[in-house]
């Protein structure tokens, strides 16, 4: 093996790596080594190719790049089951397509971006990276990944049901009618799509103690929390979750203190006090 070759291969582990933690899925991809600029395919393991969602990225001109997210031939169970997604997985879906970053054209084919739906195979969505800074270097693919690629795919586990977390509590009583539940804010903070959009939204340094743990720990910081910021208790009426601004990110330290209080967790403005406090 070429070096080369051999480092394609590494950036493509690291490429998975990053795909499996946002989706919350087991992801497969090949690396198209023909030209002089490549190309990656990357699907669902447990699916394959033909039978759920694929993202193809292929040079686009000189110097940009196409996504394209479609699905295989044969992917009209994985099409039925994401017809039954729920209100809230939706919005989430549609949420981290939102959060590509800006100057990446992102299309839906025959639909409206903000609120667009997986209705048969037909569906695609298309992203086109124009003039990109030095095209041919390898970290070129790191970073569509990064930016496209993990959004496009952590959208269809999130309608597809990757990861769920189940909670045992049956017997728990809304504070009323239409109020959200503690087994679901849990979900909601243990979705490791929620975790993705907030990161990509907020960053992943701690609102309250400032700590980046990426910054302090390197390869082994990968351990920012994700905190549902709605004190249940507190609420007089039921309002739409917003996955953008309901989750903010802590790290594990200040995540567990502020749930030290029950029922109605520290604010992020509480805690911030209380260490200031500490400090004087």
């Amino acid at each position: 093996m070429t070096a080369k070759v051999k480092m394609i291969a590494d950036r493509q582990d690291l490429i998975l790596r990053e795909l499996s933690d946002g989706t919350g899925a087991a992801v497969e991809a090949t690396v198209d080594r023909n030209g002089l600029r490549h190309g990656l395919r990357i699907w669902f393991a447990d699916l394959d190719e033909k039978h759920g969602p694929v993202a193809e990225l292929r040079p686009f001109g000189l110097k940009g790049y196409q996504v394209i997210l479609f699905f295989g031939n044969f992917s009209g169970e994985v099409i039925n089951q994401i017809g039954k997604a729920a209100q809230e997985d939706v919005q989430l879906a549609r949420a981290l397509v939102a959060s590509i970053r800006p100057g990446v054209a992102v299309e839906i084919l025959g639909q409206n971006p903000k609120d667009w739906s997986v209705l048969d195979g037909t569906f695609r969505i298309k992203a086109t990276i124009r003039d990109k800074e030095h095209p041919h270097e390898d970290m070129a693919l790191i970073e569509i990944c990064h930016d496209v690629i993990v959004p496009m795919m952590a959208a269809m586990a999130e309608l597809i049901g990757y990861d769920l977390i189940e909670e045992n509590e049956v017997s728990e009583v809304p504070a009323f009618e239409g109020a959200v539940l503690q087994s679901v804010v849990k979900r909601r903070e243990r979705n490791p799509r929620s975790r993705l959009l907030c990161i990509r939204i907020h960053g992943e340094k701690c609102v309250v103690c400032g700590l980046e743990p990426k910054a302090k720990y390197g390869e082994a910081g990968s351990i920012i929390e994700v905190h549902h910021l709605e004190p249940l208790a507190q609420l007089v009426e039921a309002r739409p979750y917003d996955p953008r601004i309901d989750l903010v990110p802590l790290c594990p330290s200040c995540h567990r203190a502020i749930h030290t209080r029950r029922p109605n967790p520290f604010s992020v403005t509480e805690l911030v006090d209380l260490m200031e406090a500490c400090d004087e």
